[in-house]
């Protein structure tokens, strides 16, 4: 908050403003006692987004603002409403014992959470990434980085503007760091999707991002992690590395490495794929995910690690078989199947638990959950190790004991330790023989005072003694007036009372100078052990990240095993091929929402480069189409991911990329129609298709008029059909006329989705047949819909008029016609130059050759033609 000029200012709020103003763009929570205090605009929007009450601080006084606070315990239930909400929150504590003090309590600011720099696990979602990108503009190439804090994953890449936008819409970032010369530009390219910061430009310099790495992993070259050639993925990475340290995170041990994302290496979606195939995001509220449907992973690193699979298919056919063989494994093999699943819901998350270690915000319990997950590895290892496929033993063999670590924690920390060191009792007995013997005197207390209670009653003679502690007197003996003439002159009065005294003695004082010392050095001496242990486990990081890949690894091909077993999916056969045949293959989303008694009709889909290269598939609307399309990706992709396929078989040519044009999605608010957002998805597919794609169009055309619209469409199909990529192409479209193509173009084929009519409604079969289809059955599913039947009845007498009217018509002698009376007409003006255009455009034409489509685009050429006059 800015304070006002001239306006007086109470001690607290002069600190308040000295260290608001060193972070301007953050949500400064001011530690003040047990709460957390925001101030003027803060508070506004604090009480916004937590629900709070809005108050005021020095109402009605020159010094007046907004005040909201909450209790500084509570600091976990809103913190992550607050980042969750795309706020920076500066957490500011005090920084000494407000006792110690007799002038204003010293603070300072001890962490700086955001979006994309968070351990808290309220904040995390388990199977979910926390990614933190920055990106490094430049005239051709950008460059990119991604770094998620809470597991150490560091990685970078750079290419072209739409590989980046891919990269974006897989990784999710929550927070992106962006150059402040470069705002526009980002908000061009990637529009408003993300939440941004924007960074000083001298951040974004090659040398300073090369001695930051540097100096981060301790290296003199960047080689030894094969991203030395990537000069503005190394910017950006750098530029992560200095937003972390800005952010009071400098203990960050865990990030031990920095890979590249090989591109070349996946298969290619563009974020209108990813999109359109709702992979991992839904495109309407309560949809269902391709993710939700095949995570059946158990551990939140095996969460994590299938979502990136999904977004990262492989194109490398070893690998892919690789997997395929380990899933079989799995499925034939069912007692080693028992033994990891079981143990793998004995694992917690190692990732963040070793980076809560390395960044020191790690508590007891949660070095109790890492022993346990590290013990409930071992029955793992020892069973990978006896199995008899070779790649099932070298799992084994990669898995790290870590037998060291357990002892070593299992002998410091009692099991059930606590959440926080402070609330004490967390070091186990025998550790430490001072820990021991202080424990020793402060659980013998009850006994002790008991004793000396016994021994001066006996003395004094009186029964009703009481010893008792308060904070202002410490310990102290009470005695009640009808007692106090037996009161020896050797106790010491510290407080009457109405109906009692309450006196001290010198054992007592004693006795509480040995208690009270004794529990505070049980602390100090609870939190030196627990830090020396800390810093003992962190020598682990590496084996134990690498533990967490490899259980991440067989978590991801025992869910695909389950899924597998679950769903009757089968083994895909994946060759080198470019062809691709799938028997009786199904939507592995559609056919799990179905309800319990319908079965999903399954279909056959064969494309190959030479005889069956586009299939056009036609058909009434709500048939099917859109669901055929989208299930022969996601089968193509989950087979590719390594998992088997819903399908009864499925032969695979390696596919390199996949393109979708599928539904019409408005940009508006970027200032584009329905139609140019398809245009610009379709262009995008068109400039880049290779021999190995795989291409998937839906109703392309429909956002224009029908003959704008049969014609794109048109040209589209016979680009993709002359094309010398000879992409497999499935084309679904509401325009029949497209039927007519396979008549001139040898590889494309005409199949539809059929349906069976009867007097008033329509059944949909749902199955592909061969043959195109000449009827959309428009109005049977506006009935479906419930469109009121006046509508549905008029718009019957409509069509039944209109097919009257176009019953004999054809449109080659309609032309033909035309152009006879083109020669009689005495009005034709030579002298006119509409009439001579249209004169030369009809004569031009040979009628012997035109196809119908292409007549009734000529005859709308010329009325448009006409009408402009």
């Amino acid at each position: 908050m800015s304070k006002t000029e001239g306006k007086k200012e109470t001690p607290l709020m002069k600190q308040y403003n000295a260290i608001k103003k060193k972070y301007p763009d953050a949500m400064l929570l001011f530690r003040v006692g047990d709460f957390y205090e925001t101030f003027g605009e803060d508070a506004k929007k604090a009480a916004q987004v937590l629900g709070i009450i809005l108050t005021k601080r020095g109402a009605g006084s020159e010094t007046e603002t907004a005040l909201a606070g909450f209790p500084h315990h509570s600091l976990h239930t809103y913190l992550p409403k607050l980042v969750k909400a795309g706020m920076r929150v500066a957490i500011c504590d005090q920084l000494e014992d407000p006792k110690m003090t007799k002038t204003i309590v010293k603070r300072g600011v001890t962490e700086l959470v955001t979006p994309g720099v968070s351990l808290n696990d309220e904040v995390l979602q388990s199977k979910s990434n926390n990614f933190l990108a920055a990106i490094h503009f430049t005239k051709n190439v950008v460059g990119i980085s991604f770094l998620d804090v809470s597991t150490g994953e560091f990685l970078v890449a750079q290419g072209t503007v739409s590989m980046i936008d891919k990269l974006l819409q897989n990784f999710s970032p929550s927070e992106v760091l962006v150059q402040k010369q470069f705002k526009q530009t980002f908000l061009e390219k990637f529009e408003n999707r993300y939440h941004t910061f924007y960074l000083d430009d001298w951040v974004f310099q090659e040398t300073f991002a090369n001695e930051t790495l540097h100096n981060h992993f301790d290296v003199k070259s960047l080689k030894g992690f094969g991203i030395q050639e990537l000069t503005y993925g190394i910017i950006a990475a750098g530029a992560v590395l200095f937003y972390l340290s800005e952010t009071q995170h400098h203990q960050l041990k865990h990030i031990q490495t920095i890979s590249r994302i090989a591109e070349d290496t996946y298969v290619w979606m563009d974020r209108f794929t990813i999109r359109n195939l709702e992979l991992y995001n839904p495109n309407a509220v309560n949809a269902v995910t391709l993710l939700d449907v095949i995570d059946k992973t158990i551990s939140p690193m095996g969460g994590r690690m299938l979502k990136r699979w999904l977004a990262l298919p492989l194109k490398n056919i070893d690998e892919i078989k690789n997997r395929h063989e380990l899933v079989k494994f799995f499925i034939h093999s069912e007692s080693y199947f028992e033994i990891i699943n079981y143990q793998l819901k004995q694992i917690s998350d190692l990732e963040r638990l070793i980076s809560k270690v390395a960044t020191g915000k790690v508590s007891p319990k949660e070095v109790i959950d890492l022993k346990n997950s590290l013990k409930a590895i071992l029955p793992i290892k020892e069973a990978s190790e006896k199995s008899a496929n070779s790649t099932v033993q070298n799992f084994g063999k990669k898995l790290h004991s870590c037998s060291n670590l357990i002892d070593k924690i299992s002998e410091i920390l009692f099991e059930n330790a606590p959440v926080n060191i402070l609330k004490g009792n967390a070091i186990a007995k025998n550790v430490h023989q001072e820990l021991d013997d202080l424990r020793a005197i402060s659980t013998s207390g009850k006994n002790y005072l008991d004793d000396m209670l016994a021994r001066e009653t006996e003395k004094t003679g009186i029964s009703s003694l009481k010893i008792s502690f308060n904070n202002v007197f410490g310990y102290y003996i009470e005695v009640r007036n009808t007692h106090k003439d037996k009161v020896p002159e050797t106790w010491i009065r510290k407080q009457t009372l109405v109906n009692a005294e309450r006196y001290i003695t010198e054992e007592l004082k004693e006795y509480e100078t040995k208690i009270l010392g004794a529990e505070e050095k049980i602390q100090v001496l609870e939190q030196q052990i627990f830090a020396d242990l800390v810093q003992y486990i962190i020598q682990f990081v590496q084996p134990i990240q690498e533990n967490a890949q490899t259980i991440a690894t067989l978590d991801c091909l025992l869910s695909f095993a389950k899924l597998a077993i679950d769903n009757n999916y089968v083994c895909p056969i994946i060759d080198e091929s470019t062809d691709l045949e799938i028997k009786n293959g199904r939507h592995p989303v559609i056919e799990k929402q179905l309800p319990i008694d319908q079965q999903y009709i399954a279909n056959d889909v064969v494309l190959n480069r030479n005889q069956q290269q586009i299939i056009m598939i036609t058909g009434p609307n709500m048939s099917g189409k859109s669901a055929i399309l989208r299930q022969t990706a996601l089968i193509v992709l989950l087979a590719q991911m390594g998992s088997y396929v819903p399908a009864q078989h499925a032969k695979i040519g390696i596919v390199d990329k996949i393109f979708t044009r599928v539904g019409a999605s408005d940009n508006i608010s970027m200032g584009e129609s329905t139609f140019m957002v398809e245009m610009n998805e379709t262009a995008a597919i068109l400039n880049n298709i290779s021999e190995r794609s795989l291409v998937l169009l839906d109703e392309i055309g429909r956002g224009t008029s029908t003959y704008d619209g049969i014609s794109i469409a048109w040209a589209i199909a016979e680009f993709l059909h002359e094309h010398p990529s000879k992409a497999k192409t499935l084309f679904a479209t509401h325009y029949h006329e497209l039927n007519e193509m396979t008549a001139t173009f040898e590889r494309i084929k005409n199949y539809n989705v059929s349906v069976k009519e009867l007097k008033d409604s329509i059944i949909f079969i749902r199955k592909l047949v061969a043959g195109g289809s000449n009827h959309s059955f428009g109005i049977h599913v506006a009935k479906l819909a419930g469109m009121p039947s006046m509508v549905i009845h008029r718009a019957n007498k409509i069509l039944a008029q209109l097919e009257k009217n176009n019953k004999n018509a054809n449109v080659k002698e309609a032309l033909k016609q035309t152009q006879h009376q083109e020669m009689q007409l005495s009005f034709f003006q030579l002298d006119d130059p509409l009439l001579e255009n249209i004169r030369e455009e009809i004569l031009a034409t040979n009628i012997d050759t035109l196809t119908p489509i292409e007549a009734l685009m000529k005859l709308n050429e010329i009325k448009r033609m006409l009408v402009k006059k």
